[in-house]
């Protein structure tokens, strides 16, 4: 998908953002979310700058955002899949001692995106809207508008078919428009 965009094929940035789905009565490992006031569970993603899914944690929802980037962080730094990672941008709910956490583990820069609190209603942050679109794309798959399964890796597995159907659509759609067979 990068290079079919005319990008390099391994990311300098990133960006990264949780979301709480409700989840079913037999889904297995749910946790209180105070925010939410509702037991749920939290889908934890970091993507490229195109928004493409390069890691994803689903955990209870009673896990701070701060920790759950831990374990986001930690399976993408492992993988050992993005030489090039640079920077990784995310919202106000990551800033603190993460921010060293992931200087010292990962070597890359978190970098806070913050919104203005002078501005009222909702505003497009520069860098951060990439991972909401994202979630966004991904709601429209049926198999992920609620957390079915029991097991999360289940869930993450999901999740990542979900974007691979995407990405394929898209493909075809390229190929289609360009006239390739």
């Amino acid at each position: 998908m990068r290079r079919a965009a005319g990008k390099e094929s391994e990311p300098r940035a990133g960006s990264i953002d949780s979301l709480t789905v409700k989840a079913t009565r037999t889904s297995g490992q749910r946790g209180y979310d105070a925010g939410k006031k509702i037991n749920r569970v939290k889908r934890h993603i970091f993507v490229d700058t195109m928004g493409l899914l390069l890691a994803v944690v689903v955990h209870s929802a009673n896990i701070q955002d701060r920790d759950g980037a831990k374990l986001v962080f930690a399976r993408a730094r492992l993988t050992g899949a993005w030489p090039r990672m640079e920077r990784v941008w995310a919202d106000g709910g990551y800033a603190g001692k993460l921010i060293a956490w992931v200087a010292s583990f990962c070597q890359w820069v978190l970098e806070i995106v913050k919104r203005n609190d002078d501005l009222k209603g909702f505003k497009l942050l520069p860098k951060r809207w990439v991972v909401e679109r994202t979630f966004s794309w991904l709601s429209n798959d049926r198999s992920l508008s609620n957390h079915y399964g029991y097991c999360n890796d289940t869930a993450e597995t999901i999740i990542y078919m979900g974007m691979i159907r995407l990405m394929l659509r898209r493909l075809a759609d390229e190929e289609a428009g360009a006239g390739v067979s």
